[in-house]
């Protein structure tokens, strides 16, 4: 079980690597295999965080009881493994000293990792990140537009997610606004498929959004992990999310960032889309006008009407996200790769996709057909709607063929077989039917014997008749 996880953050409009595929084998490729910490520093980083410098600090009682706490609030040990701990430590031989994290390594109360991720608890206690019926635990994780913790609603006692809008953002309007509609958008979404908003607000500078807290992995944990799904996992995972995005556009609402970072898988198997940064109503004129002309998405997976900065913008530009999220997921390989952001975005405008099934001869060629129908560079050539993907989803999943791609693909193959055969007659020019009728209908009546008798009986009376006129 991969650790607990809540809403990735983005790298907003130009980070095309924020979820570029990672090397084999690298550190950033599987976060478990990572260098192993030892437990001289993860001592040292929680000295350096207590203390709030990078010198450390010589109060080890006092250390030793904010550790002890925090591994309470954690869940790392029990209460009696704690005060054992404690008891060894102080009561110990001078010559035999061990130090109260150690006897919790030693006698695997806790593990050293463990330890190490409790100093970013301690810095978020001492950053004076506190809001008002919230308990902070730790930090989650952080990006370009936000630091998201996991925390706990002391009224409810209950875990929760808590994203916070970055100190440099806090003077300016209109990243207030966009925070607050980002809460805003996600209040009006009640699924199961969708992470649940509680709480939006602020706490003097500090500007807030309170979540469900998913403890699980996400798609792109996945990916990286295992490079690709089995072509029936994914699906079962993107039929969850197209019902998520069916719930959302049914209230006139468009996710515009679809990605294996935002799909959250939980410990139960439920998938959660995550992440409403970029929503923004179908409907929202004023919006559109003011973001025209700008691409805002995440360039591995955004569409070609979000780069273009088209005004209309619908639930074909999710659709189209979602298809590469799963062409992503069944290949192992993002659709269109290239050096820069901007060279990425270029593909997505111009470049012709390589067929999935061809990436991966193990895919069903339903399957297939249904991505490169999401993935059509025009929005009229989608999906119009996530109920017509799910239908299809279903069938392929059923293994039946995709109804409506499958129409789609029979219905190009029609026109290609018409075109090529109206190619093939144009190359020869057939003679008149007609004329050749008519002409070999006289040939052969001339000949007729009866009828060349006919005349010349015809021609021998007319003789006979001139023979007594000139008598």
């Amino acid at each position: 079980m991969s650790a607990p996880h809540a809403m990735s953050e983005a790298q907003r409009e130009t980070d095309a690597s924020d979820t570029a595929p990672i090397e084999p084998g690298s550190p950033e490729a599987d976060p478990g295999a990572a260098r192993p910490v030892s437990l001289a520093e993860a001592e040292r980083a929680l000295h350096d965080a207590a203390s709030g410098t990078k010198a450390g600090t010589n109060s080890g009682t006092s250390l030793d009881t904010l550790i002890g706490r925090l591994v309470l609030e954690q869940g790392f040990a029990t209460q009696e493994e704690v005060k054992y701990a404690l008891t060894v430590s102080r009561t110990q031989e001078e010559d035999l000293s061990r130090s109260f994290a150690q006897v919790l390594v030693d006698n695997d109360f806790v593990t050293k990792r463990q330890l190490a991720r409790l100093r970013e608890v301690i810095e978020a206690e001492r950053s004076g990140q506190k809001i008002s019926g919230y308990k902070i635990l730790g930090k989650l994780g952080a990006g370009a537009m936000a630091t998201v913790y996991k925390a706990k609603q002391l009224s409810l006692d209950r875990m929760v997610a808590i994203k916070k809008l970055p100190e440099r953002f806090a003077s300016n309007p209109q990243f207030i606004e966009r925070f607050y509609a980002e809460g805003r958008a996600a209040a009006q979404l009640n699924h199961p498929n969708i992470v649940q908003a509680f709480d939006v607000g602020n706490e003097g500078e500090i500007y807030y959004f309170v979540m469900e807290y998913v403890e699980g992995r996400t798609v792109h944990d996945d990916i990286v992990k295992h490079k690709r799904y089995a072509e029936r996992e994914a699906i079962d995972v993107v039929i969850q999310v197209a019902e998520a995005l069916q719930h959302a556009h049914d209230r006139g609402l468009i996710h515009r960032d679809v990605k294996p970072k935002n799909i959250m898988i939980a410990r139960e198997g439920v998938v959660k889309l995550a992440d409403m940064g970029l929503a923004r109503a179908v409907s929202d004129v004023e919006a559109a006008e003011a973001e025209k002309g700008k691409a805002f998405g995440t360039p591995y997976y955004i569409s070609p009407e979000q780069i273009r900065g088209d005004l209309k913008i619908g639930p074909p530009a999710d659709i189209y996200a979602l298809g590469a999220t799963l062409y992503h997921m069944v290949t192992g390989s993002v659709p269109f790769e290239a050096k820069s952001p901007a060279e990425v975005m270029r593909k997505h405008l111009k470049a012709e996709l390589v067929p999935p099934d061809h990436v991966n001869p193990k895919l069903g060629a339903g399957v297939s057909q249904v991505i490169e129908m999401m993935m059509a560079k025009s929005p009229a050539d989608r999906y119009q709607n996530a109920a017509d993907v799910l239908s299809d989803l279903r069938a392929v999943r059923a293994g039946e063929q995709p109804p409506i791609a499958h129409r789609d693909v029979m219905g190009e193959l029609d026109l290609a077989a018409l075109q090529t055969a109206e190619a093939q007659a144009g190359e020869v020019i057939p003679e008149d039917s007609s004329q050749t009728s008519v002409k070999g209908g006289l040939v052969s009546m001339l000949t007729w014997p009866p009828f060349l008798l006919l005349v010349a009986l015809l021609l021998l009376s007319v003789a006979v008749n001139i023979v007594l006129v000139v008598q």
